[in-house]
């Protein structure tokens, strides 16, 4: 049975949707959820549903070997960031090598970034009048949004549409192919 380990920052709908996708699955399952908040949604979530969920602080992810401890003793086939908001260590990623990726609400490499997550990068298409944006999942590497793609959707924005509206048409296309994504790569 293939272990997933999935790091998010708030609300958790992605890590909801991966953990009921896999729940009855014989290849897969959502092991650990970690979190840098506290007070992040995704840690009801997580306990509603059944999976062990931990929150750390800064120090525990970059300066020490805490985080990385948790994830040696997860033994995770895959690291799943799904909202979540800091840079990945690359001392963890060098222990995890082509094992973290990311879904990204844009199709990259437009759109990414420091700071170009959520809203920021919903308000910025609608801002700039963009024909159609979506969804990346990649690879994480040390650098914000520039790992190797593995996958994108697009949708149409159209001239009426909010950053509300953006947002809601990204959650779709996250919901719908997202959990695919993640089990085709758990077949390589």
């Amino acid at each position: 049975m293939k272990r997933i380990v999935i790091f998010a920052s708030g609300g958790g709908t992605n890590a909801e949707n991966l953990i009921k996708f896999f729940q009855n699955s014989e290849k897969a399952s959502v092991v650990q959820i970690l979190t840098n908040n506290p007070k992040a949604k995704v840690l009801d979530r997580a306990k509603k549903l059944k999976v062990s969920a931990l929150s750390f602080n800064k120090i525990a992810l970059t300066e020490t070997d805490d985080v990385l401890n948790i994830l040696r003793a997860t033994e995770p086939d895959l690291i799943i960031l799904a909202g979540f908001l800091w840079k990945f260590p690359e001392f963890i990623l060098n222990e995890f090598p082509n094992k973290v990726i990311n879904v990204h609400p844009a199709l990259l490499p437009n759109y990414g970034g420091k700071g170009m997550y959520g809203m920021h990068v919903h308000n910025a298409v609608v801002e700039n009048k963009e024909p159609k944006t979506g969804i990346t999942i990649h690879y994480v590497n040390e650098h914000y949004d520039e790992g190797a793609i593995i996958f994108q959707a697009s949708c149409d924005v159209t001239p009426t549409d909010t950053a509300d509206d953006v947002a809601a048409k990204i959650h779709e296309l996250e919901m719908e192919h997202f959990p695919k994504v993640v089990d085709k790569l758990l077949d390589e």
